[in-house]
């Protein structure tokens, strides 16, 4: 009897192992075929990237000192593209010939992102806030701006001797002691840009000091400003803004191709569409001196550790909004 199942156990394992041997052995892919799930695989996260740059956030750095002294060269900020809805600038779409230029060429360039026809409107779109830093894409140009929108549809405005008037009104402005910046390759502080602010403490090291004034829209938000000198943009006409349209300006007054400056002189040339928007800054994430090197030391000895997590959102004073200046 215990023969029998051995010799039945046998051939059963027999059969089995003669079925094994006859099933097909599952071919493993080719080359071509790992390379080809490869790139999908790429072109999937691509997508994603670029659709998350294009409807949602991205990051923008701070090239001017336009917006100083709220924002200085060399700051990192993030920007949310859906704060206004999205329109033809929204997008992100690589320039592969002008990546190529850029960074291997390391020619100068406007922009690395290819642009849509321009089109009229939004979808979603929200009109910003007296007060907002915003990104736009000027008419005719590639590259982004940074500014703040001090005037809306319907607003008529004036710039008389440095200080904005708001439908009829003066803005309130309140000197501020003097900012006191460091003096680094991102803020060198040129006796062109700011005369006079270049001075050196008593060890002999340089500060860069800056008056500042402190400006209060009707709606209760205050920022500070930079109004250094006199300038040929320091008095506006009255403007009366259309429809749709944001009058803009650069914190840094004497030295920021705002709505006050003609296109030839590279500026806004007057109220922007808001179909010209492209976002809304919303933080700093980090800032750099302008010191890095090769030197993997300097990426963290470059920081300005005090300004990341700087909120650009703007600051409302408590109460109703302050009373305008005689």
């Amino acid at each position: 009897m215990t023969s029998l199942s051995t010799d039945l156990n046998s051939e059963t394992e027999t059969q089995a192992a003669s079925s094994a041997a006859a099933a097909p052995q599952a071919a493993k892919p080719g080359w071509a075929a790992s390379l080809w799930a490869e790139l999908k695989g790429l072109f999937w996260l691509l997508l994603a990237v670029l659709g998350f740059h294009s409807f949602i956030a991205k990051p923008f750095y701070i090239p001017s000192i336009s917006m100083m002294p709220t924002l200085l060269v060399g700051d990192r900020l993030f920007v949310s593209k859906y704060a206004y809805g999205w329109s033809h600038v929204s997008p992100t779409i690589p320039n592969p010939i002008a990546i190529f230029k850029g960074f291997v060429l390391r020619e100068e360039v406007d922009s690395y992102a290819f642009m849509l026809p321009e089109s009229k409107g939004r979808i979603w779109g929200k009109m910003p806030e007296r007060g907002d830093i915003v990104i736009l894409t000027p008419k005719g140009k590639a590259q982004d701006y940074i500014k703040r929108v001090i005037g809306l549809p319907g607003d008529t405005f004036e710039m008389r001797d440095g200080q904005v008037w708001l439908n009829g009104k003066p803005v309130r402005q309140e000197a501020q002691p003097a900012l006191d910046l460091a003096v680094d390759p991102n803020n060198p502080c040129s006796e062109m840009d700011f005369p006079g602010a270049l001075a050196p403490d008593r060890d002999g090291k340089m500060h860069c000091y800056l008056q500042i004034v402190r400006e209060t829209l009707p709606n209760g938000v205050s920022y500070d400003v930079i109004d250094a000198r006199r300038s040929e943009v320091d008095n506006i006409a009255p403007v009366k803004i259309p429809a749709d349209h944001v009058y803009l300006l650069g914190d840094n007054r004497d030295n920021s191709s705002d709505s006050r400056v003609p296109a030839e002189r590279d500026g806004l040339d007057g109220p922007v569409s808001w179909d010209r928007l492209g976002g809304r800054a919303e933080i700093i994430t980090f800032s750099v001196d302008g010191t890095t090197g090769w030197n993997p030391m300097t990426w963290f000895s470059s920081l300005r550790g005090d300004r990341a997590g700087n909120s650009l959102r703007p600051k409302r004073i408590p109460g109703p909004a302050a009373k305008p200046t005689p």
